[in-house]
């Protein structure tokens, strides 16, 4: 089979598409004909070695595409279902792949939508798990319209929370599309917030890393109300837990995902679609942060 990998660390031009054996499923597991794949900020630090340093590596942890092979065990699914979902290892990114954790893919979505959901819905939902998220709790999202702030804003209201958003002014219609309150980032950004909810907030998720740790934790009463996902270094600073998947991940996030997709209450943008032998170039306009919403590899 077709897939992407490199060899040695640097810029995109390092990915080639390599033919290698065609992976099978163990006991729990399926395989899929993979029909679309999401990139992720972690794919091009992992070319540029700024992840795992082990060579070679193949690419990608979530998809979506149809079941043509199950593991022992398996009866939620069957051969010829299209399903989205987790890699059991890196290797998304390939003409087959072996999913670990799976859902079928609602029947509004195509492929390459369902393939954004995976890493961007469970990220947002260990957030919001981490915490303690509710019904009545009022949250800021700092960087709610990427594909994981969009997540994390609609997952939230899903569980009956007021949020409030940071965005540019270009994203609010989207955000409020998204039942947020949209708020500028930048200077000024907290007292934006607290006309908005004068007494602070009850909780503060960062997406972005955009440094401003310090306002949220203000805005939020103290460290132990804000979470981050992108500021490590910030993190330490300011005493705030950094989110991973070490303690746990949100896999129960992609059921959820899809029964809140055919309730209509949660939508995803796809950016824009590549295939697979331009993944150099997709790994380009990804760095360039030039568009808005998830990209994605298209395997025909």
């Amino acid at each position: 089979m077709k897939a992407v990998r490199f060899s040695r660390f640097g810029a995109p031009d390092v990915l080639e598409l390599v033919d290698l054996p065609d992976p099978h499923p163990a006991a729990g597991q399926v395989r899929i004909a993979v029909r679309a794949a999401g990139l992720n900020t972690s794919d091009w630090k992992k070319r540029q070695g700024l992840m795992d340093q082990e060579l070679p590596q193949t690419m990608g942890y979530e998809a979506a595409g149809i079941v043509d092979e199950i593991g022992a065990g398996v009866t939620d699914v069957a051969v010829g279902d299209r399903v989205f979902g987790f890699t059991a290892a890196s290797g998304a990114q390939a003409e087959h792949a072996v999913l670990a954790n799976y859902v079928p893919i609602p029947p509004s979505l195509d492929f390459a939508t369902a393939a954004a959901l995976p890493s961007a819905v469970e990220t947002a939902a260990r957030g919001l798990d981490q915490l303690g998220v509710e019904q009545g709790n009022t949250v800021l999202i700092n960087g709610a319209s990427g594909a994981v702030g969009a997540a994390a804003v609609q997952l939230a209201v899903a569980r009956g929370a007021r949020v409030i958003g940071t965005a540019s002014a270009a994203s609010h219609e989207f955000l409020r599309s998204l039942r947020a309150e949209p708020v500028a980032y930048g200077d000024g950004m907290p007292e934006r917030v607290r006309a908005l909810a004068p007494d602070g907030v009850d909780r503060a998720l960062d997406v972005a890393g955009s440094g401003v740790l310090g306002e949220l934790v203000e805005l939020a009463g103290g460290p132990e109300h804000v979470i981050t996902l992108a500021d490590w270094a910030g993190a330490q600073r300011h005493g705030v837990r950094f989110s991973s998947g070490d303690a746990g991940r949100a896999l129960y996030s992609l059921a959820l995902v899809a029964r809140l997709i055919e309730a209509g209450q949660f939508v995803v943008q796809v950016g824009r679609t590549f295939p697979l032998s331009d993944v150099a170039e997709a790994h380009r306009v990804g760095e360039a942060g030039s568009v808005r919403g998830k990209l994605v590899l298209l395997i025909e």
